[in-house]
């Protein structure tokens, strides 16, 4: 199967993804990591993407998808594959299209904006041996204090509420289009995120399997 997830940031899409891989034994695609990948390996994309993000720049669309098409080409996806963070935009998704990538199902874990805000917000990482806790699902014993080093407990500059609410506004503006984009192929399929990981993975699940 060649599927797509989306969901806003810390909507719960990247584990998902990783879960359904596992299930059925194919490769999670992650912009993120190819692009790292196509940088260590010195591809062509990789050098071209390289000068972008030396620059300080966003990599464009078109090496984007360039490095995509590289991947996708690999043995491993021959039997299908989870597309996770891209396509971000809807001029990427019909990049995809141009390029004959065919995609049999687009999953969307939604979730509110607040809880979302509430849910990365809460996170906190010891300063010195990187053991993560969150305030409401996994509290350390002594507020602020890391249960395993004694280490001060702080909140990631990514997980800082103002920055959190900044990364939503750009994922409503440049990537909830997806949505409708992909509505209209009949191949999207909506579930609501869940408080709790595995419940979200069992209506995952069935939204592959239908």
């Amino acid at each position: 199967m060649k599927l797509i997830f989306l969901g806003a940031p810390g909507a719960g899409k990247g584990t998902q993804a990783e879960k359904v891989c596992d299930m059925l034994h194919i490769p999670a695609i992650s912009t993120g990591n190819i692009i790292r990948e196509a940088l260590k390996n010195g591809t062509e994309m990789g050098l071209q993407a390289k000068k972008y993000i030396e620059a300080g720049d966003l990599v464009p669309d078109e090496i984007i998808i360039g490095i995509i098409k590289e991947r996708l080409a690999q043995s491993d996806c021959e039997n299908g594959f989870v597309l996770d963070g891209v396509p971000r935009t809807v001029a990427q998704a019909e990049a995809l299209d141009q390029m004959g990538v065919e995609i049999d199902r687009v999953i969307n874990i939604h979730v509110d904006d607040e809880k979302i805000v509430r849910r990365m917000s809460g996170r906190r990482v010891c300063g010195d041996c990187g053991a993560s806790y969150h305030i409401d699902y996994k509290p350390s014993k002594v507020d602020g204090v890391c249960d395993k080093c004694g280490g001060k407990l702080v909140i990631r500059k990514d997980d800082e509420a103002s920055i959190v609410k900044d990364r939503l506004r750009v994922y409503h503006e440049q990537t909830e289009p997806l949505i409708a984009y992909y509505e209209k192929k009949g191949i999207l399929k909506t579930i609501i995120g869940q408080e709790e990981i595995a419940d979200t993975s069992a209506l995952v699940r069935k939204a592959v399997e239908e």
